[in-house]
């Protein structure tokens, strides 16, 4: 393959990279809307809903370690195709199903396959970014992060149209399989870097340990963070800064559309600061943001600081993938899928905590607990040097 085929087949790569984080975030949020419907279908109380939530979690994280040694064994390509066509079925079957037992299973399965293509998709992203030798997993996030902001969007609009919930399932699913097949083809074959081993591992299951271990800790940090902001932000608008409940959902609008805008802008930060000092610089701002939206009384500071918490949080999770997928000896989507796990634990667990601490002393005081964990962050930051 000559320079200038080598070269085409490297944007094509990329483009469809794009897709599939477009496709993985506009199928995780399509979920959102649904919620209150399997509740009533279900005639589910708050307590059970949120046990039968944990499984879409908990989904993801039973099936990364898996994914990443198939993934190193098989390739990307062929996981994010398998396991896409896989997910392309979730939707409609969670619109379906009669039981709470069978809704736990369903969405057992669908964090399954999300979790799947997540470290499929970000372990092909770190061969992506290798190869152009460029910084470009922020922007890939930032299209997983447009894709949420769509995929919520869409099902809303369709259901507030009157359109079945059913239907409008089998509509996003559609659009789900329709990126899935026109962009597997363009990506990469099985790739490995010099430094990385060629040897094909046994699946083992192990801890990570040493700077992946590290690595883990920071990335469940920093999801810890984004989980809060889903889970307590509103709750924070409502109770403390005086928001009524129909507007307290505003905060978390001013986090999600910063956080995109951050990522999608997030590459020409990198290659101008470089990966150490976006982490740094970006923990300590998130940070900031959280002690100005929790200790700050006024409703106008309150969003400001979800916005600092989402420009601030955009780009670390992006370079903490990168550093996962470089590091020496070890086989990329494996370690990915390590401190993916991680970071889903500090999503899952994280709001929990809060909820713990808050109930000690109080919510805004919880969250200024956040920023000093995201300073912790920022003085760690020296972990992603190239």
């Amino acid at each position: 393959m000559d320079e200038t085929e080598g070269r085409a087949r490297l944007e094509k790569a990329t483009r469809a990279t794009r897709m599939i984080f477009l496709m993985s975030g506009l199928a995780m949020a399509s979920w959102a809307p649904m919620v209150p419907y399997a509740k009533a279908r279900l005639h589910l109380d708050d307590a059970d809903l949120g046990l039968v939530l944990l499984a879409f979690g908990g989904g993801s994280m039973l099936s990364m370690p898996v994914i990443g040694w198939l993934a190193s064994r098989y390739g990307n390509r062929r996981v994010i195709g398998f396991a896409g066509a896989l997910m392309c079925l979730a939707l409609p079957i969670l619109t379906l199903v009669p039981t709470t037992a069978l809704l736990a299973v369903g969405l057992l399965y669908f964090g399954a396959m999300l979790g799947a293509v997540d470290v499929a998709m970000n372990a092909h992203a770190v061969d992506v970014e290798r190869l152009a030798g460029r910084a470009v997993m922020s922007g890939f996030h930032g299209l997983f992060s447009l894709g949420g902001l769509a995929g919520a969007a869409a099902m809303s609009a369709m259901l507030a149209s009157g359109l079945p919930l059913l239907a409008c399932s089998l509509l996003l699913s559609l659009v789900i399989a329709v990126i899935l097949v026109s962009q597997q083809a363009s990506l990469l074959p099985m790739v490995r870097a010099k430094n990385h081993s060629s040897v094909r591992p046994p699946f083992v299951f192990r801890l990570p340990r040493g700077l992946l271990l590290l690595v883990g800790a920071l990335c469940f940090v920093s999801f810890l963070a984004e989980g809060s902001m889903l889970d307590w932000s509103a709750l924070l608008l409502r109770d403390f800064h005086g928001y009524s409940a129909a507007s307290a959902g505003l905060g978390y609008a001013c986090f999600s559309v910063a956080m995109a805008m951050g990522r999608l802008s997030g590459d020409r930060l990198i290659a101008r600061l470089g990966p150490v000092w976006t982490v740094r610089a970006g923990a300590a701002l998130a940070a900031a943001g959280f002690l100005v939206s929790a200790l700050m009384p006024w409703q106008t500071t309150a969003l400001f600081g979800f916005v600092l918490v989402g420009l601030g949080a955009s780009n670390i999770v992006p370079v903490m993938f990168s550093a996962a997928g470089r590091l020496p000896n070890t086989v990329p989507a494996v370690s990915i899928a390590a401190v993916t796990t991680l970071g889903y634990a500090g999503l899952l667990l994280g709001p929990a905590l809060i909820g713990f601490v808050a109930h000690a002393t109080n919510l805004p005081i919880a969250l200024a607990a956040v920023a000093a964990l995201l300073l912790l962050v920022a003085a760690s930051a020296n972990v992603v040097r190239r």
